[in-house]
């Protein structure tokens, strides 16, 4: 999921510089989306994160 919001981050860059305002918006708007999803995917995954040690 962080290689989405990073290609929609490059895509808004690349837009940015030719001057396509609308496409670089909507880009910008998904990868901050896909950002903030993987970063909470990312917290719920540390925080009920499973133990490999064996319980004696």
């Amino acid at each position: 999921m962080l290689h989405y919001a990073l290609l929609f981050l490059i895509l808004a860059l690349v837009a940015g510089a030719f001057g396509f305002g609308l496409v670089a918006g909507t880009a910008i708007v998904a990868a901050k989306y896909l950002f903030f999803a993987f970063l909470v995917l990312a917290v719920i995954s540390l925080l009920t994160g499973r133990s490999t040690r064996a319980i004696d």
